[in-house]
């Protein structure tokens, strides 16, 4: 499904700005002119700890603002002449509440249950916080699956495969191989 801007991918970046939230490639689009307010990653602050090793490695190179709140990280922005913070589940619902409407636009009806994928890495914690952002974004979470589970999946779907096979999987993302 391509979303609006015809595209069939749609990067999981939000922007702040003094008048609007921006999505996908809307935002990317602006991330030259609004760095500091242009939230991407978030697939790496969910379900961490903010004295997590690995947190505190990324945030060397954000150029946003994650800031600890009792110990859990939150996105810290100027959104509308004003400080915000947001939790990583809740940037991820603002990702996943777009491409809700995407499918909705497209198929002409509402959607309520969906699968989401994650990184094969993904420990329990991180696979209920991406749980709890589906939730946020009004979506009947029915599994999470792992990427790479995703892609040999998606591969038999066209396939009129008769017998036993044996298939080299890949899942070579944006920022890890799986």
């Amino acid at each position: 499904i391509a979303n609006d801007q015809g595209n069939r991918t749609t990067p999981s970046y939000v922007a702040f700005t003094d008048t609007e939230r921006l999505i996908g490639d809307a935002a990317k689009n602006q991330v030259a002119l609004n760095p500091n307010n242009t939230v991407f990653d978030a697939k790496r602050l969910i379900g961490r700890k903010f004295d997590d090793p690995k947190i505190q490695a990324d945030m060397k190179h954000w150029p946003f603002r994650v800031v600890s709140d009792c110990g859990k990280p939150k996105i810290q922005v100027e959104f509308k002449g004003e400080t915000k913070r947001f939790a990583p589940e809740e940037i991820s619902s603002m990702v996943l509440t777009k491409m809700k409407e995407t499918a909705e636009a497209y198929l002409g009806t509402t959607v309520r249950d969906a699968v989401i994928t994650v990184p094969a890495y993904f420990n329990d914690s991180q696979r209920q916080a991406t749980k709890d952002a589906g939730a946020i974004a009004g979506l009947n979470v029915l599994r999470i699956i792992n990427e790479p589970t995703a892609a040999a999946l998606a591969y038999g779907l066209d396939k009129n495969l008769k017998g036993e096979r044996n298939v080299l999987i890949f899942d070579l993302g944006g920022g890890t191989f799986d």
